[in-house]
């Protein structure tokens, strides 16, 4: 489906903190530059029609305080839309919130995708798995996006879940879980803190393997 390589090493990870009203938080960071423009990502990102083309079918009100729900995954409130740069929205999902902002950035002939999750640091997910527990997910979601912005079609849903399972799909989740527990160590994480939450993220997405 893709050079699992080439994509792994595409992607940038950060993990860093913010300070939000009711306490720190923690902020991951994943980036990618695409062949297309600005207002092709901007709709791939934005439009209900294409959203399930690359993602998941997405319901709701997709406008500034609509509430959206993403089928069998999380919904929110879009808090903000700054067309063709930025959204913002809350990401509630399994009784807890945390919020996304995706930002496109014109870079050379094609966008700078970049996305930002952020949880609150006393999340129970957050102290038990660290960022790869989002992180594989949302590198997983930027293969979709790319897929579907080289060639226009949507991805088939029966395919993808294929090769996740497959050893090809297997290699770049464990190649994206290596990659953000150096991101995590990287961002001031102890290096054993960060290592055996990774041990424990991988092995989720990996149980019924």
């Amino acid at each position: 489906m893709i050079d699992v390589t080439h994509q792994i090493d595409e992607v940038r990870r950060e993990v860093g903190g913010r300070m939000l009203e009711a306490g720190e938080a923690r902020v991951v960071t994943i980036s990618q530059t695409y062949a297309a423009d600005v207002e092709d990502v901007w709709d791939a990102c934005t439009s209900a029609e294409r959203i399930p083309r690359w993602f998941l079918p997405v319901s709701g009100e997709l406008k500034v305080g609509g509430r959206y729900q993403l089928e069998g995954n999380a919904g929110g409130v879009v808090e903000a839309c700054d067309p063709p740069r930025s959204f913002r929205a809350t990401w509630e999902f399994g009784g807890e919130v945390s919020w996304i902002e995706v930002a496109l950035t014109p870079q050379g002939g094609g966008t700078l995708f970049e996305l930002r999750h952020i949880a609150h640091v006393d999340d129970e997910r957050w102290t038990e798995f660290g960022p790869g527990a989002v992180g594989i997910g949302w590198d997983l979601s930027l293969v979709g996006l790319k897929l579907h912005l080289s060639s226009g079609e949507a991805v088939d849903p029966a395919e993808a879940m294929a090769w996740t399972t497959s050893p090809e799909g297997l290699r770049f989740m464990e190649g994206s879980n290596r990659a953000w527990c150096e991101a995590d160590i990287a961002g001031g994480t102890p290096a054993e803190q960060a290592r055996a939450a990774a041990e424990r993220t991988i092995a989720a997405y990996t149980a019924t393997e």
